[in-house]
């Protein structure tokens, strides 16, 4: 049986936005030096062809039914002090939906994220606490293939350190945020993740890490038990594994890959990702 146009508008939408829980595959939560600027593009490549219902229960999509997406992203920290920085967060999305006879797309700007951070507190100057405000702006109006279309907020605090292991250097970052939309029957949700990486070499010119995040989204819009991105209820878990590679200090590359592991309401998705690391000012 063919979706819908407008439930397949709002299936692209809840992947999409499930998908922007971008797994970072370098050490993040670290501050960054006054006057330094920090560059993260990256390319991500997700593809999904079943989903978790209400249940929990994984099932294929509907006719050979599958979901491809492609997300650019630009994101940068610009160190203020010591203490402070300032972030933000742009993706530009290209999704399809594709099943026997139909076939629906749609692409843009999403919604761009800037924030503060805080450094409250360090250990020793290994172990650092993190706090950082963001405000969610919605580039795009009336386009449910894009997301929810309104505004938002988040509070994320962030604990991350570096160390040894068997001889080699290690580092981890464990992230938490509340987010909320506003407007009527705006979701709450709790997005977080946790990331263990290790130096292959002395030089730290090679590196590889392991990541979990994962979603928790609930609103009192209930109506819909497919669409998450209509009904605003659902939740995820997702795992992936990174290797990075430091030309300079100034340039280092990252290849990810991740999948989904559990879910509701949601697709299960594999995804694929080249991020760039650049600091243009020393």
């Amino acid at each position: 049986m063919k979706f819908r146009k407008a439930n397949l508008k709002y299936l692209i939408a809840v992947i999409g936005l499930l998908f922007s829980l971008h797994q970072k595959s370098y050490a993040d939560g670290f501050p960054l030096r006054p006057g330094r600027l920090l560059l993260n593009p990256s390319v991500t490549y997700f593809f999904a062809n079943k989903g978790w219902d209400s249940l929990r229960i994984l099932r294929p999509f509907p006719a050979n039914g599958q979901f491809t997406s492609t997300t650019f992203t630009l994101s940068a920290e610009y160190g203020i002090s010591r203490r402070w920085s300032v972030v933000a967060m742009l993706p530009y999305v290209s999704n399809t939906y594709q099943q026997t006879g139909y076939s629906s797309s749609t692409r843009g700007l999403t919604d761009l994220e800037t924030g503060i951070r805080y450094y409250l507190a360090n250990i020793n100057y290994i172990y650092y606490f993190m706090l950082q405000g963001t405000v969610i702006t919605p580039m795009y109006v009336n386009n449910p293939g894009l997301g929810y279309g309104l505004t938002g907020a988040e509070l994320k605090l962030s604990f991350a350190g570096s160390g040894h292991l068997f001889g080699a250097n290690d580092y981890f970052t464990i992230e938490d945020g509340i987010r909320q939309y506003f407007g009527t029957q705006g979701p709450w949700q709790d997005r977080y993740s946790a990331t263990f990486g290790l130096s292959l070499d002395h030089k730290f010119q090679n590196q590889i890490s392991v990541s979990f995040g994962g979603f928790y989204s609930v609103s009192d819009f209930k109506k819909f038990n497919v669409n998450p991105a209509l009904d605003k209820n659902f939740a995820f878990n997702q795992v992936s594994l990174s290797y990075g590679h430091s030309f300079s200090k100034e340039f280092s590359v990252f290849v990810s890959a991740g999948t989904f592991v559990s879910g509701r309401n949601t697709g299960d998705g594999s995804n694929v990702s080249l991020s760039l690391i650049l600091r243009p000012f020393k």
